[in-house]
């Protein structure tokens, strides 16, 4: 391929901002990059591309049919539900994504939302900035009931990678580790968790942590059937996908006190709608997709493409998601 090769990357600002240089990618054709790509000009820009990077991009079956060059597409991501990678498949296009480059930050993160919801530590550094530590009579105020994780019960959707890494860090603050997982994993020697049907999980877990991919079973299966086993002092942690919650439906156990809090990385439609019913709701702490976008979490995913890149060029392509439809047209 050398020089030749056309790679265009849709989507690429949020991988580097100006701090994770494209070089590596570079070395591997002519790479037009583009920060962002909206749905009206995907055919303009990709039009001559033999491989693609991108992340939130849509690829639909019909855009992919528009794609005569098109020979490979490298996820900028861990999630590949923006590509239709069945029909990739039945073209002969691999689509290879970015395994667990993200799981550390995203543990920090997940474990940064629930102390917040635990101690409030936004509204006492505010409360104090305000004035209130200078006129208390006491040594010591607390606005909130604050609440300890030592002894607490965490409830995982998805024991996986993260999961597993979720799992770890839990242990370390003496909390118990329950999970849910369509198939039970083999457990590493270290792994202390006991798995649970999914009702009995919502209904046992002081705090549920959803790290499970989203799929068509999957989507919206946070509702309020599920809602309403919680106990109303537990909390729900969503650093997955926001398809995988009803935001309706939580935000009306928020609204209701059917459950304690929730701590939010993702939302269904991204970036956020002014009329998400969740934006209002007491009791939800938010961040804004960050989970896997530290430094050291962009510069590892950078890797990853380069490597991808390098044994699609080679003819051994590495992390592709849709083998068994490329298998299936051969």
């Amino acid at each position: 391929m050398g020089d030749k090769t056309k790679i265009v990357i849709l989507d690429g600002y949020t991988i580097n901002p100006g701090d994770n240089p494209w070089s590596s990618v570079q070395e591997f054709g002519d790479c037009t990059i583009y920060d962002r790509t909206p749905a009206e000009l995907r055919l303009e820009r990709a039009g001559d591309a033999e491989i693609i990077l991108l992340s939130k991009v849509k690829l639909d079956e019909t855009t992919l049919k528009s794609l005569p060059k098109l020979r490979y597409i490298s996820m900028l991501a861990t999630g590949y539900n923006n590509v239709d990678i069945e029909a990739a498949g039945r073209l002969g296009i691999p689509v290879s994504n970015i395994p667990a480059y993200s799981t550390e930050s995203v543990v920090q993160t997940t474990f940064a939302l629930l102390l917040e919801l635990a101690m409030h530590v936004g509204l006492h550094d505010s409360a104090v900035k305000d004035g209130e530590w200078v006129r208390c009579p006491d040594h010591s105020f607390w606005k909130t009931p604050l609440i300890e994780l030592d002894g607490l019960t965490i409830g995982i959707v998805g024991y996986g990678t993260i999961g597993r890494a979720v799992g770890r860090v839990a242990r370390a603050f003496g909390m118990k580790v329950i999970a849910y997982a369509p198939r039970i994993p083999q457990l590493l020697e270290n792994d202390d968790v006991r798995f649970l049907p999914l009702n009995d999980l919502f209904a046992s877990a002081d705090v549920i942590s959803l790290n499970c991919p989203q799929t068509s079973e999957n989507s919206g299966f946070v509702n309020t059937s599920l809602l309403s086993m919680m106990k109303p002092t537990a909390y729900l942690l969503n650093l997955a996908r926001g398809g995988l919650v009803n935001e309706a439906d939580l935000a009306r156990a928020l609204y209701t006190g059917k459950i304690a809090g929730a701590g939010l990385d993702v939302v269904a439609h991204e970036p956020m709608s002014a009329d998400n019913p969740l934006l209002t709701a007491p009791n939800c702490v938010f961040t804004p997709h960050i989970a896997w976008a530290s430094l050291a979490a962009r510069q590892r995913l950078m890797g990853v493409v380069t490597a991808n890149l390098a044994a699609f060029t080679a003819g051994k392509p590495i992390n592709v998601v849709n083998g068994r439809f490329l298998a299936s047209v051969r």
